[in-house]
């Protein structure tokens, strides 16, 4: 059984979607079933064995970023409701984050250059976040955004040689899957919220962006994944069952996905 628990595929994959999917079924009747990707990925963390605050680096606050966001989403979904200023004010709000994430590794580079490069990692999450969270009423494009945003950031950080935050990106997308698969199934009955679409977009693109200033993966696949949000927004057969809309809609996401991917592996292979 020990074996079996700290086997990375099942680490990354299978106990994410598990939880992921059984979180999603006791808390669709009272509308967090968008808790699936949080209890995912933060089971994934725990198997992992990366839990822990000290010392407090760039991937453990990384962490702790990731699980103030189901959170906030919460909070978001019961006590405010989204609106239309939502999704940008918390876009802004974890872009700031995103810079105390990394405050260790840019801090130490050059002035301009560490400027420079916090100012575009805060405008990444910024985008990325603002225009997944406004997927919260939609729960088949968000469940589709969220996981291969999870995909996409695991994938390309395993291609720019961080082994870690790969499993932490493939965990998250196996438990948006886990979400995506109940909302092809019960339809317009469950709910992505702000719960869903903030933690899929802030975990992904913190991976994604740790990977860039942690391991080798470059700025283009970043800019590449962010198209994700946007490409789930094409036309959807709405009069067809949402198992088929969730497939549609996957592979939109698919196509930004599988380039940010595309250009990560080209560059590992020229360097």
């Amino acid at each position: 059984m020990q074996e079996l628990l700290t086997n990375p595929v099942i680490q990354s994959s299978a106990a994410p979607f598990l939880v992921g999917l059984v979180v999603a079924c006791i808390l669709f009747p009272i509308r967090l079933a968008g808790l699936a990707a949080g209890a995912g990925f933060l089971a994934a963390v725990w198997m992992i064995g990366a839990f822990g605050l000290t010392p407090l680096t760039a991937t453990r606050k990384l962490v702790v970023l990731a699980a103030a966001a189901p959170v906030l989403g919460v909070l978001a979904d019961l006590a405010f409701k989204p609106t239309r200023v939502t999704a940008p004010v918390l876009g802004v709000l974890f872009g700031a984050g995103a810079i105390w994430v990394f405050w260790s590794v840019l801090s130490q580079k050059p002035a301009a250059e560490g400027a420079l490069l916090g100012a575009g990692i805060a405008a990444l999450v910024l985008w990325t976040v603002a225009f997944t969270v406004s997927l919260h009423d939609r729960a088949v494009r968000a469940g589709a955004a969220g996981l291969f945003l999870g995909l996409g950031a695991g994938t390309g950080a395993v291609l720019g040689a961080s082994a870690l935050l790969g499993q932490y990106g493939l965990a998250l997308g196996a438990a948006c899957g886990a979400f995506l698969l109940l909302a092809m199934i019960l339809g317009k009955r469950i709910v992505a919220g702000a719960t869903f679409t903030l933690t899929a977009s802030v975990a992904a693109t913190l991976i994604a962006a740790g990977a860039l200033v942690l391991a080798k993966l470059p700025w283009i696949s970043l800019a590449a994944l962010a198209l994700v949000p946007l490409a789930v927004r094409l036309p959807l057969p709405e009069k067809l069952p949402a198992w088929i809309q969730a497939i549609i809609a996957s592979l939109y996401a698919l196509v930004p996905a599988a380039g940010a991917c595309a250009l990560a592996w080209q560059s590992s292979r020229a360097a």
